[in-house]
């Protein structure tokens, strides 16, 4: 059974066949983020061109604000606190502990959504579909 997009995009499944796996590591290890170059299962290649992925810096950048404002408007409901050092060290934790979050999902955010033209196809998500090349 195909998982849906968004079950596909949340564990970082190929966007053409939704089984392969975009990274070959955890996202919180020891070992640094490596992702595949190709999908394990239809072939597909994530890189669509020379420096497709610095797209993904500007997108893990809308992440990282995203999560900055909440946090400190968190910070604010929560404690109340005007201090300008108990923001910078808050949202500096923050910011470190979803840097591996952000680089993740903003290449599966790129290639899943922001990319014109890459769709799903069913025919590659068969079991017996071979890879080319």
């Amino acid at each position: 059974m195909v998982p849906s997009q968004l079950s596909a995009a949340v564990h970082a499944k190929c966007p053409k066949c939704r089984r392969g796996d975009m990274f070959a590591n955890k996202m919180y290890s020891f070992s640094s983020q490596k992702m595949n170059t190709q999908c394990s299962h239809c072939g597909f290649t994530f890189e669509i061109e020379p420096g497709y992925f610095y797209v993904a810096m500007f997108v893990s950048y809308a992440f990282n604000v995203a999560q900055m404002v909440s946090m400190a408007v968190a910070i604010y409901v929560l404690t109340g606190s005007h201090n300008p050092w108990a923001y910078v060290g808050a949202l500096l934790g923050v910011s470190v502990l979803l840097s591996p979050f952000n680089f993740r999902y903003s290449r599966v955010a790129l290639l899943y959504w922001l990319t014109p033209n890459l769709y799903f196809d069913p025919d590659r998500a068969r079991d017996d579909y071979k890879k080319i090349g």
